[in-house]
Parts: C-alpha cells; structure tokens; sequence
C-alpha cells in the first residue's frame, strides 16, 4: 500500500525563501562578477565595510550571519584587489580591523548605485503596500528589527 505524500516542496518557506533569492539575485550578482571579479561574499564583506566603516571580520560575521572562513577567504581576496586593508589592534594582536581603500569605496559607491537600481526595479513589480509588508515580513523572519 502507497501513502499519498502530501507534502508540497514548492509551499516549503525555507525552500521558497531560498529559490526566490537566488532567482532574485542572479542578474544583480552577475553585475558584481563582470564589473569586479567577486562572488557573492566579497560583496557582502565589500558593503559591510562601505555601509559602517572600519570593522573586524567578526563584526561583519555578526551582521551579516556569514560564517568566519567564508569572511576570511572574502577579505583575502578583496585585500589582495586592493579593495580593503587590515590593521591589527594593538592591544589584542589576534583581532584585525579592515577598512576600504579608495578603490573599495570606488567600487562600493558604484555598486551601490546599481543595487538601488536593481532593487527598485525588483520591487516594481508588485504594489508599494505589498512590498512595505514583504521587507517587514523577511525582517522578521530574518530576526532584523
């Protein structure tokens, strides 16, 4: 005897969550990787650091839920482009502080433009109201105030 399966993959919010931002972010994504070379997480460590300034990598894991070796590897490559640099605290020689260098602030004011952009353009295509409860519902779900 064969039970039926009712369980709808396509209805499952983490798996609908998941699907929609990557179908959301392919062509903002691509934009990145053909102007600068990066993958998804040298932009995030690369807008971190444009959006709050001088930070450590553990700050950044903290903010953007990203795990400490994927930082790591991120702030490698961003410093080896020139984009960032590292300067260790004096007191505590195992903590780093990175800041964007001019190149990095070049490529952040650009990029963020484009995100502007691309965002409104996403969010055009459904109503204000809709998006207003759609950012305020994923804050929640994302555990953002």
């Amino acid at each position: 005897m064969t039970q039926k399966d009712d369980f709808k993959l396509q209805d499952f919010l983490p798996y609908l969550l998941n699907q929609a931002a990557e179908e959301s972010g392919l062509a903002f994504q691509q934009i990145y990787k053909d102007r600068y070379g990066m993958l998804r997480t040298e932009w995030r460590v690369l807008f971190h650091l444009g959006m709050y300034g001088r930070m450590s990598a553990k700050d950044i894991g903290e903010r953007s839920k990203m795990h400490k070796t994927k930082i790591s590897r991120a702030v490698a490559k961003l410093e080896a482009r020139r984009m960032l640099t590292r300067e260790r605290d004096a007191a505590d020689r195992r903590l780093e502080y990175l800041t964007l260098t001019q190149a990095g602030k070049a490529a952040y004011i650009d990029l963020r433009g484009v995100a502007k952009a691309y965002d409104t353009g996403l969010a055009g295509q459904f109503s204000q109201e809709d998006i207003d409860k759609l950012r305020l519902m994923l804050r929640h779900l994302a555990g953002m105030k």
